[in-house]
């Protein structure tokens, strides 16, 4: 899972960033609302942490902007605004959440754990669900309802970015900086490639076509 964390006081920046950290999830970091609306709109997250007084661009107004754009990434305001008035207006603009400074590290983390759970990024006891195909993220297994699915590791983080982001399509780019990451030696043709080995894999059973080709831009996993 990857978390934007939108913060301008840096010791709290790097506490939040920390606490997600022990936790197994990938971390960016922004200074202000500027940056951080440039990270929001050019990669993909699976939350966002974000506080409402920022810099060059306050919280309110990045929200807005995001959900304007169409991007529906799942948003958590931490923030020290405590009026009722604060937190009707965050909800209003989009954010899906709001906890209060200072707060707890286990309802944070109970907090980020429900958003991921309510938008589908993540399933109960480890389990990744989409149709009939089932992913077991503790042992790395995954299966078309009882029936053992094959898969390398690349095939498996693959098929979990898939079913965490089912429905909506996804660029070649996307895909290769989530599976493989910016820095790997291979080009995004690599893609394409083990789209063809994950449809072979569920071929037998009768469900390749839930990986959609957007001829032009990349996949969608729907049924």
């Amino acid at each position: 899972m990857r978390v934007l964390v939108v913060e301008d006081d840096l010791p709290l920046r790097r506490i939040i960033s920390t606490i997600l950290e022990d936790e197994q999830y990938e971390v960016d970091q922004a200074e202000n609302g500027e940056e951080g609306y440039f990270l929001a709109s050019s990669f993909k997250y699976d939350l966002i942490t974000l506080d409402i007084m920022l810099p060059k661009m306050d919280g309110f107004s990045l929200i807005r902007k995001l959900r304007s754009e169409g991007f529906q990434t799942p948003t958590l305001f931490l923030t020290a605004k405590d009026r009722i008035e604060d937190r009707v207006k965050g909800l209003d603009l989009g954010a899906d959440d709001y906890i209060v400074k200072p707060f707890a590290t286990e309802e944070f983390l109970a907090r980020v754990r429900s958003l991921l759970r309510r938008t589908g990024k993540m399933g109960l006891e480890g389990k990744m669900i989409y149709g009939p195909i089932r992913l077991d993220t503790n042992q790395h297994e995954g299966f078309i309802h009882q029936e053992v699915l094959k898969l390398t590791i690349k095939e498996f983080e693959l098929l979990f970015y898939l079913i965490q982001n089912k429905e909506q399509i996804l660029t070649r780019d996307q895909i290769f900086q989530r599976v493989w990451g910016i820095e790997s030696e291979t080009t995004d043709a690599i893609v394409d490639l083990y789209i063809h080995y994950l449809r072979k894999k569920l071929a037998p059973f009768g469900y390749d076509q839930l990986i959609r080709t957007i001829r032009g831009v990349g996949y969608m996993l729907k049924e």
